[in-house]
């Protein structure tokens, strides 16, 4: 697996969903947003893809419309501010220290509500803390997903952060945006339940 970071600017977490909603992701990548505050304070992306398909990724960003910086997989370009926005996106992400997962491997099934067991058993979250103690979740405990599950790398560990919501039931800490941010599920016409 490779890591490549990118940045084109986005102000808001929902602008930096979006773009990574665009993208033709294989099922098994992984794409964050990661905060930056050197200059202007903005999000940047990370993206964790297979070696073979870093080649074909890099041709898509490099037709996007808007300009990119682009770090990882023995390549720099794109405006030096973005550059530089990129390779803290792609250290963070490599390193594991720090980023919001919002495309990983298992993220389509989790939709609705789902146990805390099935929810770490089939997606790449690797654990649960339930806020303000941090606690960890009964493994029968269900997960109101309002499907919307963003995780965040915790000292090197893909995990969500969840705060109770009634006896044995608990929900993201992170809100869903009231608005979808990627449109339509090319697949079924409906509006994408992974945003």
């Amino acid at each position: 697996m490779t890591v490549i970071g990118v940045d084109f600017g986005a102000a808001t977490l929902a602008e930096a969903d979006h773009l990574l909603c665009s993208l033709p992701l294989p099922e098994d990548a992984t794409a964050c947003t990661h905060l930056v505050r050197r200059g202007t304070p903005h999000v940047a992306c990370s993206l964790r893809l297979p070696a073979a398909r870093v080649a074909e990724m890099l041709e898509v960003l490099a037709a996007h419309s808007r300009p990119l910086g682009i770090v990882g997989a023995g390549r720099e370009s794109g405006p030096r501010e973005l550059v530089a926005g990129a390779a803290v996106a792609a250290g963070r992400h490599a390193a594991r220290t720090s980023g919001r997962a919002v495309i990983y491997p298992g993220v389509r099934g989790l939709t609705g509500n789902v146990t805390a067991m099935k929810l770490v058993a089939t997606s790449y979250i690797d654990r649960i803390l339930v806020l303000p103690d941090r606690s960890s979740p009964e493994l029968s405990t269900t997960v109101v997903t309002r499907d919307h599950v963003r995780p965040e790398w915790i000292n090197g560990v893909l995990t969500l952060v969840t705060t109770p919501a009634g006896p044995g039931v608990v929900a993201p800490f992170e809100l869903p945006d009231p608005t979808p941010c990627c449109g339509d599920d090319r697949t079924s016409g409906k509006s994408n339940p992974l945003l």
